[in-house]
Order: C-alpha cells, then sequence, then structure tokens
C-alpha cells in the first residue's frame, strides 16, 4: 500500500509478510512447545494435531519460524542498532509505563525499549534453535554428550520464557501505542502520529518535502 500525502510508509509489504507469517509459526512453536513445558498446558497440543504430531512437528516449526524472522531480521535490524541520542532515554522508563510521553526524548525509527525487545527476541530466538538442535532426538542428540543435552534443554526453556515475555511485550505495546497496528497491516503511519511517537525518524522522512 502506498503511503498518501497525510502519511509515511513505516514498513513494506514484504517486512509486513515476514512479520506476520513469524507471528503465526511463533504462536504454533510456543503452543506445541508448551504442551510438553507442563501436563497442564498439553492441551495446546491439539493446535498442531495432538501428542504425537506435535512431539515432530516442533522442531521443524522452529527451524522454520527461525528461518523466516532471518529475513525480518535482515531488514530491520539497522534501525534497532543503538544511538547516541538513545542515552537520553535512560530513567524514563517509569514515563513511558505511565503514558507520559511529553516527558519523553524524541526517538528514532524505533525507541530503546523496542530495540531492548527486538534484541531479546533475536538472541533468545537464536539460543532456541542452538539448543533446540542439541537435544533433536532422534537425529542429533546422540553426537552429544548427555550432560550436554541437559544443559541445553535449560537454556532452550529459559530462552522459551524470556521469547514469551518479549512477544507479550510487543503485543502489548502495539495495543498500547494506538497507531502501531496499522503500521504492520497497512504499512503506513500518518504524519501526526510519527511526529508524536517518532519525532528523529518523522524529521528524517519529512526533511525537503511538504
Amino acid at each position: 500500500m502506498h503511503a498518501q500525502p497525510h502519511e509515511l510508509q513505516r514498513y513494506s509489504d514484504r517486512e509486513r509478510m515476514y512479520h506476520w507469517a513469524t507471528a503465526l509459526l511463533l504462536l504454533l512453536a510456543a503452543c506445541s512447545g508448551m504442551a510438553f513445558f507442563h501436563p497442564n498446558l498439553f492441551f495446546l497440543s491439539i493446535f498442531t494435531g495432538g501428542g504425537a504430531w506435535t512431539r515432530i512437528l516442533h522442531p521443524f516449526i522452529g527451524v522454520a519460524t527461525a528461518f523466516v524472522f532471518l529475513f525480518l531480521y535482515l531488514r530491520v535490524r539497522i534501525d534497532n542498532q543503538a544511538e547516541a541520542h538513545d542515552k537520553a532515554w535512560d530513567g524514563k522508563l517509569g514515563d513511558m509505563i505511565r503514558g507520559n510521553k511529553d516527558a519523553l526524548p524524541p526517538a528514532g525509527k524505533y525507541n530503546p525499549a523496542q530495540k531492548q525487545v527486538f534484541w531479546a527476541m533475536s538472541i533468545s530466538l537464536a539460543v532456541l534453535l542452538v539448543t533446540g538442535f542439541v537435544f533433536w532426538r532422534p537425529w542429533f542428540a546422540v553426537y552429544f554428550p548427555v550432560d550436554v543435552v541437559r544443559v541445553a534443554v535449560v537454556l532452550h526453556s529459559i530462552a522459551a520464557v524470556v521469547m514469551v515475555l518479549s512477544v507479550i511485550v510487543h503485543v502489548y505495546a502495539a495495543i498500547w501505542i494506538k497507531g502501531s497496528v496499522r503500521a504492520m497491516t497497512r504499512g503506513t503511519v500518518s504524519r501526526a502520529w510519527a511526529k508524536q511517537n517518532h519525532a528523529l525518524w518523522h524529521r528524517q522522512m519529512t526533511e525537503g518535502k511538504k
């Protein structure tokens, strides 16, 4: 979708495609993984075909998730790098939670909180991928000592918790900040939204334009 004169293009069609494909795969990976995490959550296996199929499909879903996310990562990683102006955000978390936007310093395309969530998701997904291969039976687990497999299971569980919490924060923030969901469904945001929430990015996108 092309941006109208009063709008700015925030995400391309391809970026949105990668985002929603990753979201769907992450949901399936989370449901299938949590089904084996605790007996009370086993009912979640219904979304991936039940016990036996869930056990088979979970690692393949995990690999597919990492593969699709890689394309999204390559497109947005630069904008998620820490910048000098991000330091002004230190100590402003309370204002952000309270919704006191006037107290927040101008942000680029992503503010520091969004960048932290992005890197938490990226790192945890990388850990999930590597550790998952270590105890993936019957294909790879046989090549690792049992102690290594045990450590991998623990790290996999920790990374899964970090990933789930990061996704919850990401979804909550997208709903909380009005206009964010539209950015990932239509690809555009209003210039007023950009100026209010990402003033530095707005300035960058509108310099020399009427």
